[in-house]
Parts: structure tokens; sequence; C-alpha cells
């Protein structure tokens, strides 16, 4: 029996930022051959509180519903001629018809905002809604036009540390890694690999010595212990990535980048020069979802360029 090929799945509402994610989804299909399965949640407006809904709505909600889908559906093959598209109306609220279609898909897309007055708010409503719950990859397409459009050539991808192997033996890249890997890939670009990292002050050690000679001493240590957690994680990023491109694929340029500050910071500030950013996402023990935490909510919402979450085991 052959592979069964999971679709991409994309969610659509006739917004912009919608269409931006039609895009992009589909060249992501066409990337990976796989088809594209483009859903419309009919009571989207209604979840947005951008209609109210009654039966006397229903047959004309319907026509909408199935012109955004037909509209899409040409759009995507028109971006991806190849491309097999499925559309899927689905009469239920954005989350929980796209959860249910990522269920079973390669990735799932959405774009960063819907249509109507609360717009902005839909990332907080929608996007992030299916980024912490999604079984699948998510891309939230989001960012600058240059970068959403792939002029970067860049995948970039956030290391943590408890990604770091307990023993020094080949280890399979992390889930996240291996999407990132893939991407980079496949648009023929550059993996860019970052660490960020904090070296503790005195006062995380101890009283801090105010005499002279005990303050070049400290300075010393500090000097030390700075060399000593840069020199960790370039190995941390040499350890995760060591294995990553030895599968006998074509080889992909991977840039190590370890970055001492915020982690914050130091993938906002990859994100400007990337077409797409990579972070990875723990399950969390004993509840439905993962823990996004507060990187992951900065970079869903302040990224330069599109953001992927990946469920990490």
């Amino acid at each position: 029996m052959g592979t069964v090929e999971l679709p991409v799945v994309v969610g659509v509402d006739g917004s912009d930022a919608a269409s931006d994610a039609l895009d992009w989804a589909a060249e992501l299909a066409g990337r990976r051959g796989l088809p594209l399965r483009v859903v419309h949640a009919s009571l989207w407006e209604r979840y947005e509180g951008y209609v109210a809904g009654t039966a006397a709505d229903r047959p004309a909600e319907r026509l909408h519903s199935e012109a955004v889908l037909a509209t899409a559906a040409e759009r995507a093959g028109r971006r991806v001629p190849a491309l097999k598209v499925m559309t899927d109306l689905a009469a239920d609220d954005a989350v929980t018809a796209l959860l249910r279609a990522g269920q079973s898909a390669e990735a799932l897309v959405v774009g960063s905002r819907g249509r109507g007055e609360f717009a902005s708010l839909l990332l907080g409503s929608v996007g992030l809604g299916i980024a912490a719950r999604a079984q699948c990859p998510v891309v939230v397409v989001r960012g600058r036009p240059e970068n959403v459009h792939g002029g970067m050539n860049r995948v970039v991808v956030g290391i943590a540390e408890r990604e770091r192997p307990s023993e020094r033996e080949p280890v399979p890249p992390s889930a996240a890694v291996a999407f990132a890997l893939r991407e980079a890939r496949l648009r023929g670009g550059e993996l860019e690999a970052v660490h960020a990292w904090r070296c503790a002050g005195p006062e995380d050690h101890g009283a801090r010595e105010n005499h002279g000679a005990h303050e070049d001493h400290t300075a010393r240590e500090n000097h030390g212990a700075r060399e000593d957690h840069a020199r960790r994680a370039a190995e941390l990023l040499d350890e995760t990535l060591g294995g990553a491109t030895a599968a006998g694929l074509p080889p992909v340029p991977v840039a190590h980048r370890p970055v001492e500050g915020s982690a914050r910071k130091a993938l906002l500030d990859a994100s400007a020069h990337a077409d797409l950013l990579v972070v990875g996402a723990r399950r969390r023990q004993g509840h439905f979802g993962m823990q996004l935490g507060l990187v992951n909510h900065a970079v869903l919402h302040h990224a330069k360029c599109p953001v992927a979450v990946v469920p990490v085991s």
C-alpha cells in the first residue's frame, strides 16, 4: 500500500489576509507535491461577532460561502496550475472547523487577520487558538510583503535549550528542525538556526564585591562565563543540527547563530530577513493543547515573516 498523502489545509474567509494565506498554502502544497484543501467555516462571521445570524439569512449565507470557496479554488489553481484543489464548506466556527481539518493534514495555514471591524483581533481569537491546539504544524501568514512572498531565500528555526540531547550521540532532528530543513531544501535556500543565551550577572552568583581587586576578579569571571555560555550555545546548535542534512538528500546551507540576549528579540530580529520562522511548541501534560509560551506568542504577533508552529513531543 502507498503512503496516504495528507493535504495542506488553508482557511479562507474572503479577506485579503486569507488570500495571502491561500497563495502561501498553494505554493507549500505545490512544493511538497500534495493536494490543497480549502476550508471555509460558514459561521466564521458569526464567530467574530460580525454578522447576526437568523434563519432567513441561511440561503444567502450559503451562497456567499460557496462563492468564497469557488473564488479561492480558482485563485489557487491559477497560482499553482498543476495543483489538486479540494473545497470544504463547514457549518461550524472557524476554530472548530480548522482544528477538525487539521487532524488529517500535512500543515494548516491561516491568515493573521480576518475581515470586519474586529480584524486586528482575529489572530487572538482564531490564529492563536489553532496554533495552540492543532495536531499538525500551523503556519500563520503574516509580515511584510517581501517576506511573505519568499524574497529572502532563508528559513529560520529557533533552537531551545531543552532540545539539547543528553548524550553526545547522533539524534534525529526535532520536528521543528525537520520542518524547517525541508522547507529550506524545497525552496533552494539557507537554513538559519538561532539559539539565544544569557549569561547570569554577578548578582546571580552571590554578593557583589565592591573593592577594585575583587571587581577585576569578577570581571574576569564574567568574561570567562560569557565565553563558556557562547561555546555551549555553539555546541548546542552543532549537536541539534548535526544529523539534519545526513539523509541522502541534497545538502542545505546551514548557518548557526548563537545570540546573547532574549529569545524573543533574537527571533524577531531574525524574522526580518526570513521567508519563514519555525518554532516548536511542546504539548502540555494532562491538557488539550500545547505550551505556546511568551516567545511563541510574541513571534505570532510581531514577526516580520510567516511563522510555523510545529508540535514537539
